[in-house]
């Protein structure tokens, strides 16, 4: 099992290359940035962690940009979304930045995704809150077709367009992995239905023991290989034990949160964790 990190790259934080390359040298196996695009001041949507919503989350970069600066820096760590939410992006422009990522990185991106939570932030990208899981997998089937069609073209409810020619690839064939979150049986039908791997969190309707046998009965009703399709725990505790207990339940990756802390904390935290990735290279 490897073990990677997420952490919310903003414009107070610890710079992401030097952070790369940090984690690199401590042998961690991925780095994955979330996203918004921005945070209404409205606030109608109550933060789902409870209480008020953490400074990080209006600060973060952009991560087409953030992780593009960390693969530039590194030469084996995975960089990754965790999560990019897709009902917020043109899937035309995201497709080509995916791509240009994966390529110019040598195959190392990972598209980690979800629909997202924040009603007032999506409504300003035009998307209804009822829409956003439709909305998802209707982009993520047209960025498909992109990466992989010569000349692509894309027909549903919410996106329309005929053939067109959409270069470059990506390096990765056929195309980079996608990991949709969540917890739900809802999410492992989209997981099979469009996805390569479940990105759940270790929260109520997760249990490490059984997570492999849920996700193999979903896809063999859909009539899908289980074999091809991963499971990446996102904010896994920084635990041996408990990393050791991922392992033993067949799930490939798992992924520790990095606080918002300073540059220097952040440096001495991860001098903590490398024995958990080292343990688990």
């Amino acid at each position: 099992m490897r073990v990677g990190v997420f952490y919310f790259p903003t414009d107070y934080g610890i710079d992401v290359a030097e952070l790369a390359r940090a984690l690199e040298e401590r042998g961690f196996d991925s780095l994955f940035v979330p996203e918004h695009t921005h945070i209404p001041l409205s606030r109608k949507t109550p933060f789902p962690g409870g209480g008020e919503l953490p400074k990080r989350y209006a600060h973060t970069h952009d991560p087409f940009v953030a992780l593009a600066f960390a693969a530039a820096v590194t030469k084996k760590l995975k960089v990754g979304t965790g999560i990019l939410l897709v009902p917020q992006h043109d899937p035309i422009v995201t497709a080509k930045a995916i791509a240009s990522l994966d390529q110019l990185s040598g195959g190392r991106f990972v598209f980690g995704i979800g629909a997202g939570w924040n009603q007032d932030e999506m409504e300003n990208h035009g998307i209804r809150y009822a829409d956003r899981f439709k909305q998802m997998g209707e982009r993520v089937r047209a960025m498909k077709a992109l990466w992989t069609q010569e000349a692509a073209a894309f027909h549903g409810a919410f996106l329309n367009f005929d053939p067109v020619w959409s270069w470059p690839k990506p390096a990765q064939r056929p195309h980079p992995p996608i990991l949709l979150g969540g917890e739900t049986d809802h999410t492992l039908k989209r997981v099979v239905a469009y996805c390569d791997g479940w990105f759940p969190r270790p929260r109520s309707g997760f249990e490490a023991a059984t997570a492999r046998d849920r996700l193999s009965r979903m896809a063999e009703q859909a009539k899908r290989d289980p074999a091809t399709l991963s499971i990446t725990v996102f904010g896994a505790p920084a635990e041996a034990a408990a990393l050791a207990s991922y392992e033993k339940a067949g799930i490939q990756s798992a992924l520790l949160a990095i606080p918002d802390l300073s540059r220097d904390e952040i440096l001495r935290h991860l001098d903590t964790l490398a024995p958990l990735a080292k343990a688990h290279a």
